[in-house]
C-alpha cells in the first residue's frame, strides 16, 4: 500500500480503478493474417533507407515470414538513421498491415525486450517498469475472489492488468484510449460497486430524541378528498420510519402537484403530542403552508409561523423560513425541509443541532419537488432512506410550446384571450437589467411594453425586497406578472393559466419544470411557452414531449454531467470516470445488489 501512496492508491479498488492507459506489445508474432491489422514484434534486416522531404521509407524484409516490408517513418529524427542500419538485425515492434500487395508499417519501435506485454501509465510520479511489477503483484486473482465478486467481473479485471497478446482489448486500447466491450463494463462494476461501498460507510445511525406513534389515520380520514395511491404508501412507510428510536432520514421526493404537503402534514399528526417543525425558503412558501396546516389539521393542532422577525410562539407546529437558523430552538421531535435542494447541508445541520439532546437526534423528513434521476437515487438512497411520490390528484392539461419572435402576434392573443376569461400570465425574463452577452430582453427593457398595452401588470424579481407583497398583490389582483426565475419556487396562483419563458434554452430542466409546473395547478387548461431564438435546440423538443418530473429528470442527466454524490454536491464537483449515470443502470442496480447480498464484508486493502 505505501509504494502506490504517492499515486493515490490506498487499497485494492483504488488499484483497480488505475487502469492502464495504453500497452506496448511485443509479443513475437507467429503467424501473419493478411485480412487483418498484425499486432506485436517481428524481426527484421533493412535493406535500404530513401528520404522524401519529412518522410523516411525503409525497405525492409522479415526474416521470419521470408516477407518484404515496407517501413514509413513520417518527420524523422537524426536517431532514426541511426538505429534502423543497413543490414543488421534487429526487432521492431507495432501495426503489421497488408496493403496494395506488400505489408507496411508506419511508425516503428526497435525493441531488445520481446515477448512482454508492458502497461503504460500516466503517470510520472513512479516508473512505468516498477508500476508494472507492483501491479501484477497485487492484482491476482487470489486477491480478487477475495472480493467476492461474480467470475466474469473476476476474470476481466485480472486480464486488463495481466494481458495476453491474444487479448481482444490490446487492439481498442491503441484504437480508440480505452477499455471496451466486457472488460469496461467489469470497471464499470468495480467504480461504482466502491463507490456505493463508500456512501454506506457515511450512513450513520443515531438514537432518536423521541419515538414518533401518533394517530394520522383520523386526519387522513377526515379529509375531503381521497389520497393518491402513492401518497398512501409515503405516509405509511414514513409511519413505520417514524415509529423507531433510530432517527430517521429520509428524502420524499415528489414531482410538480403531487400533494407533498398533505404528507407534511401527515408527518406532524405521527409526531404530535410531540412537536414538529418545518424549514421552507421563503416567506410566501412558509405562508402557504401555514395556511394548509390552518384549514386541513386538527384544531388542537397549534401552529406557529416565524418569519422575518417574528416571534416563536408555543406550539405543536412552527413552519418558518432562513429565520430559523438565528432563534433558539429546542423540544422538537420532528425536523422537516421544505424544498430542500434550496438549503445548504450547513443550514439544515445547523437546526438539526439545535434540536439535538444529549446526544440523541430528532427525525428529519426532507421533501423535494425536484425528482432525481433513478440510478442517482438508488445510489443515494445508500446514505438516506428515499420515498417517491408519483401520482398527482389530477391530471395536469399543461400545452408546452416552443415560439420565436415569428409567434408574437399570436401570442398576444392568447394572452388577451385569457385575461377576458379571468385567467393570468406570467412571463419569465432571463435578466432585470439589459446585457450586451444575452440576446434577449431584460426585465427593464421589455416591462414598458407590457404596462403600455395590459392592465395590471406587476413585475418583480429576486432582489426585490417587495417581491413576496408584489406576488401576493398580483395573486389577487393582477392579470399580468414580469419576473425572473425566483418564480420557480412552488408558488400556489390557482389563476395562473400561462407562462411564457424568455431564453428558455438558457434554463436547466430542473427550472424549466418547476417553472412549466406553476400552471394548471387546479387542473384547468394550461400553457407553457418556451421563447428561443434557436428553434432548432434539441433539449426543448425533448422537453416538450414530457411533462413528468422522474422523467425530466433522466433527460436532465442525459444531457449534462451528474456531479458528485458522495461529497454531497450534485451540481458539480468530481465526475466518475468510466461509470455513466446516464446509462448505466443496470450496472448500478447489480452493483447495489451485489452489496446488499454480500453485506460489507469486503473491507481488503493492499
Amino acid at each position: 500500500m505505501n509504494r502506490l501512496a504517492k499515486i493515490g492508491i490506498n487499497n485494492l479498488f483504488d488499484a483497480i480503478l488505475y487502469t492502464p492507459k495504453s500497452y506496448t506489445n511485443t509479443i513475437l508474432i507467429n503467424s501473419l493474417n493478411k485480412s487483418i491489422i498484425n499486432e506485436g514484434a517481428v524481426r527484421i534486416t533493412i535493406n535500404s533507407k530513401t528520404k522524401f522531404g519529412k518522410t523516411l521509407k525503409l525497405q525492409a524484409y522479415m526474416l521470419d515470414f521470408q516477407e518484404s516490408l515496407e517501413i514509413t517513418i513520417f518527420n524523422p529524427k537524426p536517431y532514426h538513421s541511426k538505429i534502423f542500419i543497413q543490414d543488421k538485425e534487429c526487432y521492431i515492434f507495432g501495426k503489421f498491415e497488408y496493403k496494395y500487395g506488400i505489408w507496411s508499417i508506419i511508425q516503428p519501435k526497435i525493441t531488445t525486450n520481446i515477448n512482454k506485454i508492458t502497461m503504460n501509465f500516466n503517470t510520472t510520479k513512479m516508473q512505468n517498469n516498477n508500476l508494472n511489477q507492483i501491479f501484477r503483484e497485487i492484482i491476482t486473482k487470489e486477491n480478487l475472489n477475495n472480493l467476492h465478486l461474480d467470475t466474469n467481473t473476476t476474470e476481466s479485471i485480472f486480464t486488463i492488468f495481466n494481458p495476453e497478446s491474444n487479448m481482444d482489448y490490446l487492439h481498442g486500447f491503441n484504437k480508440h484510449n480505452g477499455l471496451f466491450g466486457k472488460y469496461l463494463e467489469a470497471i464499470k462494476f468495480i467504480e461504482i460497486y466502491y463507490y456505493i461501498r463508500s456512501l454506506r460507510k457515511k450512513r450513520y445511525h443515531f438514537e432518536a430524541t423521541s419515538i414518533l406513534n401518533g394517530d394520522h389515520k383520523a386526519f387522513v380520514d377526515s379529509l375531503p378528498f381521497s389520497l393518491t395511491n402513492d401518497q398512501e404508501k409515503c405516509i405509511n412507510y414514513l409511519s413505520n420510519k417514524l415509529n423507531s428510536n433510530i432517527a430517521t432520514r429520509c428524502v420524499v421526493m415528489g414531482d410538480v402537484g403531487c400533494g407533498k404537503t398533505i404528507v407534511i402534514l401527515a408527518c406532524v399528526m405521527m409526531a404530535y403530542p410531540k412537536k414538529s417543525i418545518l424549514l421552507a425558503p421563503t416567506t410566501i412558501l412558509a405562508s402557504q403552508l401555514y395556511n394548509e396546516a390552518v384549514k386541513f389539521l386538527p384544531q388542537h393542532i397549534s401552529v406557529g409561523l416565524a418569519i422575518k422577525d417574528n416571534k416563536i410562539v408555543e406550539c405543536d407546529f412552527l413552519i418558518g423560513t432562513h429565520s430559523l437558523l438565528y432563534k433558539q430552538l429546542s423540544s422538537f421531535s420532528l425536523f422537516m425541509t421544505d424544498e430542500q435542494h434550496r438549503f445548504g447541508t450547513n443550514q439544515r445541520l445547523a437546526i438539526e443541532k439545535m434540536l439535538e439532546i444529549e446526544g440523541k437526534k430528532p427525525h428529519t423528513i426532507q421533501f423535494s419537488a425536484t425528482p432525481i434521476p433513478r440510478t442517482m437515487a438508488l445510489i443515494e438512497s445508500n446514505i438516506v432512506d428515499f420515498c417517491t411520490i408519483k401520482d398527482i390528484p389530477f391530471k395536469k392539461d399543461i400545452k408546452c410550446q416552443i415560439i420565436t419572435k415569428n409567434h408574437f402576434s399570436t401570442l398576444i392573443e392568447h394572452i388577451k384571450n385569457e385575461i377576458k376569461n379571468n385567467m393570468q400570465i406570467a412571463i419569465i425574463y432571463p435578466l432585470v437589467e439589459q446585457s450586451d452577452t444575452i440576446a434577449y430582453q431584460s426585465i427593464e427593457e421589455g416591462l414598458p411594453f407590457w404596462q403600455k398595452n395590459f392592465d395590471n401588470v406587476y413585475s418583480t424579481h429576486g432582489k426585490d425586497k417587495d417581491k413576496e407583497d408584489i406576488i401576493n398583490r398580483f395573486k389577487e389582483n393582477g392579470d399580468i406578472l414580469i419576473a425572473t426565475t425566483l418564480f420557480e419556487v412552488g408558488i400556489s396562483l390557482p389563476r395562473l393559466s400561462t407562462i411564457i419563458i424568455v431564453g428558455a434554452e438558457r434554463l436547466g430542466f430542473a427550472t424549466l419544470h418547476q417553472l412549466r409546473g406553476r400552471v394548471s395547478r387546479n387542473g384547468a387548461k394550461g400553457y407553457c411557452f418556451l421563447y428561443t431564438n434557436d428553434i432548432k435546440k434539441e433539449r426543448l423538443n425533448d422537453f416538450i414531449k414530457t411533462t413528468n418530473g422522474f422523467e425530466i429528470a433522466e433527460l436532465d442527466l442525459k444531457y449534462r454531467n451528474s456531479g458528485d454524490i458522495l461529497k454531497g454536491v450534485r451540481q458539480s464537483g468530481m465526475q466518475f470516470k468510466y461509470f455513466d449515470m446516464a446509462t448505466d443502470k443496470e450496472i448500478a442496480q447489480k452493483a447495489n445488489d451485489t452489496i446488499t447480498a454480500k453485506g460489507d464484508q469486503n473491507e481488503n486493502s493492499i
